[in-house]
């Protein structure tokens, strides 16, 4: 993962109960776990993605960088250090300012402070369902090699 990237972890209910029970469990269980994850996660950066491009100009640039992550919770990733834009400046360059925006740069919207554009927003929305199904998918794993 490269400093330049924003990774958003989803914060789930009961998550680091569930994660300390899998350190008992084989190595394919935390593999099935990640894949479920994976999954999750891939159903997600879609619709950040979507939300970027009707945010506004540097965030249509930007949600072409968003990406799903394999993780035992599930994660996406966005910025990096591809060239985007006219002036081929860094996507991490855009990041920050497309998501928060700022207030000594007129290419981006005003700055919000603690709020979000698009980024973390949609993440929040999406915050119930993805809870409730990543701990779906962990019961069923959970079961599956408990015996």
């Amino acid at each position: 993962m490269a400093k330049s990237s924003l990774v958003v972890t989803l914060r789930l209910d009961g998550a680091r109960d569930v994660i300390r029970a899998f350190r008992d469990l084989p190595k394919d269980a935390n593999n099935e776990l990640r894949n479920a994850s994976l999954a999750l996660a891939e159903t997600l950066a879609p619709k950040v993605a979507a939300a970027g491009r009707s945010e506004g100009r540097q965030a249509a640039l930007l949600a072409g960088t968003v990406k799903a992550q394999r993780d035992r919770v599930p994660v996406i990733v966005a910025g990096g250090t591809r060239r985007l834009g006219r002036n081929r400046k860094p996507a991490f360059k855009l990041l920050f300012g497309s998501e928060f925006g700022a207030n000594f740069y007129r290419q981006f919207k005003p700055h919000l402070g603690s709020g979000s554009y698009w980024i973390f927003r949609t993440v929040d929305d999406e915050q119930p369902r993805i809870s409730r199904e990543w701990n779906k998918a962990a019961d069923r794993v959970i079961r599956r090699w408990a015996d």
